[in-house]
């Protein structure tokens, strides 16, 4: 995950809801500008990039809604294809 929040915000964020996976920190909003996300009012959108193993985008989701993200997200991994491990 990455957000263009600070890393104390990220990190206060990670506890509250008992992430269990890294969060990017890009205050400075460069990876975002370079993924395309930054919205014309200064915020990134919510869209899930998914990349192979080989470093290839195989699909860009800018539909995510954050009610279903995470079922979402299994739905399209398992029609991708990726391996389960």
């Amino acid at each position: 995950m990455a957000s263009v929040d600070s890393i104390e915000d990220n990190t206060a964020f990670a506890k509250e809801h008992n992430a269990g996976f890294p969060i990017l920190s890009d205050p400075g909003k460069e990876t975002a500008q370079a993924f395309g996300v930054m919205h014309p009012m200064g915020f990134a959108n919510r869209w899930t990039y998914y990349i192979d193993k080989e470093g290839v985008l195989v699909k860009v989701d800018k539909e995510v809604d954050v009610k279903t993200a995470g079922k979402d997200l299994a739905r399209i991994l398992g029609e991708l294809e990726f391996p389960k491990k």
